[in-house]
């Protein structure tokens, strides 16, 4: 008989066609959707956060593994109440206008999303002007600012003035990350947080709703 357990493990292997049909036979033995949700799916993603951090397991491998557990997510949506589906926090995601790189976005989006969060993600190039207006759309808790080029990092300090002059800056916490951009940097351009991985600004983003 199938345990959550297993689908934890078939979450951390990647195991898409293992995790349908796992759910499904959990469903079937009676279990919760809620309970599947979060002690077979999200904790799964979370052992696989913490393995990437202590690099034994890799980004392609963290990919699969993230791809896999939001086939699970789309089976439960259904069986869940809105209460049951409430995310855990709004996040605005994007790389800043002039970057067209999405590798590490993409990594950071299906780890907040396993970590239950809503994300909305604007994709590359993203102009300042967008960030502000999907704050002010979707409400966001934090916002996520990419850049893999040291000629982009300029955008992300320029968003965040459009930010503070669209008088929405303390509605939300700003994170930023990427492979030139350093805790320095962040804290230089008045952003709240540093990611140096997805893992960290998974933590922060969590820390942030929490409080």
């Amino acid at each position: 008989m199938a345990n959550i357990q297993d689908l934890t493990e078939a979450v951390i292997k990647g195991d898409e066609d293992q995790i349908k049909l796992l759910i499904f036979e959990l469903l079937h033995a009676g279990i919760a959707a809620k309970q599947i949700m979060d002690a077979g799916l999200i904790r799964g993603m979370k052992i696989v956060g913490e393995k990437m951090e202590t690099e034994e397991m890799f980004i392609p491998e963290v990919l699969m593994s993230a791809k896999a557990m939001s086939s699970g997510v789309e089976i439960l949506k259904p069986q869940l109440t809105d209460e049951e589906n409430a995310a855990s926090g709004i996040m605005i995601l994007g790389t800043v206008q002039g970057d067209l790189h999405d590798i590490g976005k993409n990594l950071v989006k299906m780890l907040m999303e396993g970590a239950g969060f809503s994300v909305i993600d604007l994709g590359t190039d993203v102009a300042p002007a967008t960030f502000v207006d999907a704050i002010k759309e979707h409400n966001a808790d934090i916002v996520g600012m990419s850049a893999l080029l040291t000629t982009t990092m300029p955008k992300m300090k320029e968003t965040l003035e459009a930010i503070e002059k669209a008088g929405i800056r303390d509605q939300e916490k700003v994170l930023v990350g990427g492979a030139p951009v350093t805790e320095k940097y962040a804290t230089e351009i008045g952003a709240d947080g540093y990611g140096f991985d997805a893992g960290s600004a998974i933590r922060m983003a969590k820390a942030y709703v929490t409080n």
